[in-house]
């Protein structure tokens, strides 16, 4: 009865969501307050209608309703209860009912907290969202209706899939689609905005609160699969560049790049043309991701379906509300004129500079990620794009991007001097050369004496001949790059070694101490500046949080993919060998049962210096139900370097294969993006963003009253 219920709840959303799409928006070209009063109710009907549907399905995961076809295909009585819930939203059609419910969600947030809004935008954005929800309802209702009964039910159920019996993927899908489906709001945004025919400072500061959420919720979701796909899948990787980690990473790079351009909108009204399409093109790419990983046309690890029937449709949703907002943003171009004017040197030009590089580097991406089929139907030819394209085509955007990223902070709006700032940035400059000469010396087998005598040196100058060396910073920059680039060829050439790992160093290090930087000069000249720091708004705390979580992260990946180590072998019981500065032996490999699983569970001790550190406990499990094995990577964290242990197949002579990896400043990749997260969230709790947007009230002119 209660999943009959579900069933009807989500055909009535269906219809409440068609009401909204039409009556607000018919209500807002006509100025009758009482058709677009009908925006609020319904998008609050709706979310709790689409939300009592969800409720429904869980009830029929939870109670092993086999009744059901999703829950048949998707659970199993001896199924943990955790993964029983997450198995709601592990397979396509439940997926797509939790996006259709944070779309809702989203949308009746915007009723309730948009009351700072003019009443025609604010209609004109409740009914952009509905129009969104009515294709996802209707894609649902008719090509992916997880309410199908079966005329006969079975006794158990068919399991999820073991790789998604984990707590990182229980959390995952839920993060990413906050930050998917939130981008819709950006989207509704500035559909409403054209329609209106109206980009101004204000509309500007009202998307900037709904992209930041997104981004905040996209970047916890993408760190949340990275460190899944670390642990879980067993051969040690963070990223591999798959299609559907690109599908979730190109909204990312775009929802970044509007929130640094919807600040210009804001602060100087330019850039709106710029700005409304990136809002449009980041939640185009939230549907194209969609397309990626349901329609089946590239494979992936993590694809929820392999149907490309259902996904035409979803490219035709695509091609709808891309098509129709490009066309709307051509017709509108005139009315977007920017009202502000700056130099070449400005805050501004920097974040132009931003958005172009993240821009570019989600254009590189998306090449990357659909030439295998643009090669296969265009030119019959079976290609792969992997890591080392994206490795070789992206990295130099994000290092220019890191290396823009303090100068932008710092810089005045409208019009600025390279000369006021070189001065301000040279502190985070020493520190991040010396940390390069540092690395590189350590990694070349040198004595570290050389960069102590240079840090001194360095501060020395600093603190006795600071007006010097303000005078001489036009050269800075220029003599910087000579450095860092003789530094590398000399060592590359010297060692044959790489040198990514200390230009990690020195430009995470760079932007984590310009970041500090910002945060001191705001702090003023002298005199309480503690108490000043505390007092700052928490948009400037947010905004220098996640620089210097955007900097670590840098570190973490450049510190991790330089002086990684791996040792493959084939170990008996007992036997014990090295893998760079730890000793492992394999103790003991024994069997034992799950609760629906077979798992083959080393114990493996882990020594350093003689001393043991560890006990490993790697395992190779089989999930009997679904016929498919799983590996589970054993792991010693630590600041430092994790010591990563997978145990693998038994071979012909007895032994066991053994997989041992060494990584690096690993867990400093998932640190930045929680720091960067945090920032965000700081961002977004300041006062500003909940009662900025009300500084926009206007009447509804000629306003026909509710009758």
């Amino acid at each position: 009865m209660i999943t009959e219920l579900g069933h009807f709840a989500l055909i009535l959303a269906f219809a409440v969501a068609i009401v909204q799409m039409i009556v607000p928006l018919v209500g807002a070209s006509y100025n009758r307050r009482d058709w677009m009063a009908v925006a609020e109710p319904a998008a609050t009907a709706q979310f709790l209608l689409t939300g009592f549907a969800f409720a429904a399905l869980t009830y029929a995961f939870v109670v092993s309703d086999f009744s059901l076809q999703l829950v048949t295909l998707n659970s199993h009585t001896a199924k943990p209860m955790l993964y029983k819930i997450t198995g709601v939203w592990g397979n396509h059609e439940g997926s797509m009912l939790l996006w259709v419910l944070i779309l809702t969600l989203f949308g009746a947030m915007a009723a309730w907290f948009g009351g700072g809004l003019p009443p025609t935008l604010r209609a004109r954005v409740l009914a952009v969202q509905s129009a969104v929800a009515v294709a996802f309802f209707a894609f649902i209702i008719f090509t992916s209706n997880p309410f199908i009964r079966m005329a006969v039910p079975p006794f158990d159920g068919q399991d999820l899939n073991p790789l998604l019996q984990d707590p990182g993927l229980a959390f995952h899908p839920p993060f990413l689609y906050l930050g998917y489906v939130g981008l819709s709001m950006s989207f509704s945004f500035a559909v409403a905005a054209l329609i209106e025919g109206r980009v101004d400072a204000a509309w500007g500061r009202w998307v900037r609160p709904w992209t930041l959420a997104a981004w905040v919720f996209l970047t916890i979701g993408i760190a949340l699969g990275s460190w899944w796909a670390y642990y879980e899948l067993g051969w040690g990787g963070f990223w591999f560049w798959d299609p559907v980690e690109n599908a979730s990473f190109m909204p990312w790079l775009i929802a970044a790049a509007l929130l640094h351009s919807a600040i210009v909108v804001e602060k100087r009204e330019a850039l709106k043309s710029w700005t409304i399409l990136l809002a449009i093109l980041a939640f185009g790419f939230s549907l194209i991701g969609a397309f990626i990983v349901r329609s089946g046309v590239l494979t992936s690890v993590h694809a929820f379906a392999n149907d490309p029937e259902r996904g035409v449709y979803l490219l035709i949703i695509t091609a709808i509300f891309m098509g129709g907002a490009l066309v709307l943003f051509a017709i509108r171009a005139s009315a977007m004129e920017a009202k502000g004017v700056f130099s070449l040197v400005s805050r501004e030009s920097a974040l132009v500079i931003n958005n172009v590089l993240l821009a570019v580097s989600c254009f590189i991406v998306f090449i990357g990620t659909m030439w295998p089929l643009v090669a296969d139907l265009l030119f019959d030819r079976k290609l792969s794009v992997g890591p080392p394209f994206f490795n070789q085509a992206f990295t130099p955007f994000m290092v220019l991007l890191a290396i823009a990223i303090p100068f932008g902070s710092l810089l005045p709006w409208k019009r600025g001097r390279m000369e006021k700032i070189m001065p301000l940035l040279l502190p985070a400059l020493i520190i991040s050369f010396v940390l390069l000469i540092l690395a590189v010396v350590i990694e070349a087998g040198l004595s570290i004496r050389i960069p102590i005598y240079v840090a001194i040196i360095a501060m020395i100058l600093f603190l006795w001949q600071r007006e010097t060396l303000e005078q001489l910073s036009k050269f800075i920059i220029p003599a910087f790059i000579l450095g860092v680039s003789l530094i590398a060829l000399v060592f590359t050439i010297q060692t044959g070694q790489s040198v990514l790992g200390p230009l990690g160093l020195a430009l995470g290090a760079w932007v984590v101490f310009a970041a500090i930087t910002e945060l001191w000069q705001r702090s003023g000249k002298s005199g309480a500046r503690l108490r000043r720091l505390a007092g700052l708004p928490r948009a400037d705390w947010g905004k220098a949080v996640a620089h210097a979580g955007f900097g670590i992260t840098i570190f973490g990946v450049a510190g991790l993919m330089a002086w990684q180590q791996e040792d493959i072998r084939v170990a008996q019981i007992g036997d014990r060998f090295d893998v760079g500065i730890h000793e492992i032996e394999l103790r003991n490999v024994q069997r034992a049962e799950g609760p629906n699983y077979i798992t083959t569970m080393a114990e493996m001790i882990v020594y350093r210096n003689g001393r043991q550190v560890e006990v490993l406990r790697p395992e190779k499990r089989f999930y009997p139900v679904a016929n498919m094995p799983t590996t589970e990577a054993a792991i010693k964290n630590g600041i430092l370097r994790d010591v990563y242990l997978v145990i693998g197949d038994p071979q012909a002579n007895g032994g066991w294969a053994v997989r041992t990896y060494i990584k690096p400043f690993a867990n400093w990749i998932w640190a930045g993006s929680i720091i960067m997260a945090l920032g965000g969230g700081l961002s977004l709790s300041d006062r500003r963003h909940r009662i900025g947007a009300g500084a926009r009230k206007t009447r509804v002119p000629n306003a026909v009253p509710a009758e």
